[in-house]
């Protein structure tokens, strides 16, 4: 009777504890009440952790804005490396067509370019456009000239004017500090400032980098070059152009010409990591923030646009 109550009682316990097992094993797998259930909640692995390296080359004017906001991505983003080089729009767009790298950062279309036997390159590169450059004339502090009309610009980087004094400034030879042919920033100041290309003259100086350009016109007296907004400060003398001032108002109103948009190019569409930090690029986050911060203009705000042969018509 014992042995009975003893067997009886076994096999209440069984079916209880078989009924709890029933019901947890329902509530793990009931999700149409919208109850997550602790083996369905997700976990620190369960989310798509962006993963690998991006290397990013091309335009130093974008360069700044690019290195920062590359920063604060990594901060989010612990399993990605981004490495930001420069070289020049030309380098860049170059080396994003041959897939040596995976963005090619540019102050000018793709098209204007890779031209000719590299036109096929340029069709397959996706434009990523991710703010409004401007650039401005800049001049050694002391050289006594606040303002030049585009003919003036233009005399002096086709050696026709060689001294200060031709233009109301100091009697100092002219020291033109230029950029390669591979850059973006000197193609914009050509097209929108000059209206023409200028060949490299005998004396002048050229260099890769906008920040070596800054620093050598801060420093060289007689010298004139021109850099993206984004690196100015009071060191340099920057210069209006035919009387009106390179302000972000003055860009945005359609009142000063010499600017250009800022492209980051991809070979096709970019993979997953390198989709998220373009995305994050166009975020307000970036672009109230980072852009105006560092002296780039957001293309949103723009009340007229550009095509790649330089027309531009009002928004």
């Amino acid at each position: 009777m014992q042995f009975r109550k003893s067997w009886i009682m076994t096999l209440a316990l069984t079916s209880v504890l078989a009924l709890s097992a029933c019901g947890a094993n329902n509530a793990t797998t009931n999700n149409g009440g919208g109850n997550t259930s602790a083996t369905n909640a997700p976990t620190e692995t369960s989310g798509t952790e962006l993963k690998g390296s991006v290397l990013a080359s091309g335009s130093t004017a974008l360069q700044p804005l690019v290195e920062q906001v590359a920063e604060k991505f990594m901060e989010s983003n612990k399993g990605v490396d981004i490495q930001v080089q420069g070289g020049g729009s030309g380098t860049g767009l170059t080396q994003v067509a041959e897939k040596q790298v995976d963005i090619g950062n540019s102050d000018v279309f793709a098209e204007e370019k890779l031209k000719d036997a590299d036109a096929d390159k340029a069709a397959a590169l996706v434009d990523h456009q991710v703010a409004v450059v401007a650039i401005a004339a800049v001049t050694n502090k002391e050289v006594g000239v606040k303002d030049l009309t585009k003919q003036q610009l233009v005399d002096i980087f086709t050696g026709k004017v060689t001294n200060w004094k031709e233009v109301g400034g100091k009697d100092e030879k002219i020291q033109i500090i230029n950029r390669p042919g591979s850059s973006g920033t000197r193609a914009t100041f050509e097209s929108f400032a000059l209206g023409t290309k200028t060949e490299d003259l005998q004396g002048s100086i050229q260099e890769d980098s906008s920040g070596t350009v800054k620093k050598l016109v801060s420093e060289t007296p007689g010298a004139i070059g021109y850099l993206a907004l984004s690196y100015l400060d009071d060191s340099l003398t920057t210069l209006s152009y035919d009387g009106v001032e390179p302000s972000v108002d003055n860009v945005i109103a359609g009142k000063y010409p010499v600017w250009a948009y800022e492209h980051m190019y991809t070979n096709g569409e970019p993979n997953e990591t390198v989709k998220a930090f373009l995305d994050y690029f166009l975020t307000d986050e970036v672009q109230s923030g980072d852009v105006v911060e560092l002296g780039y203009i957001p293309a949103s705000k723009m009340q007229v646009a550009r095509d790649v042969k330089g027309n531009v018509t009002t928004k």
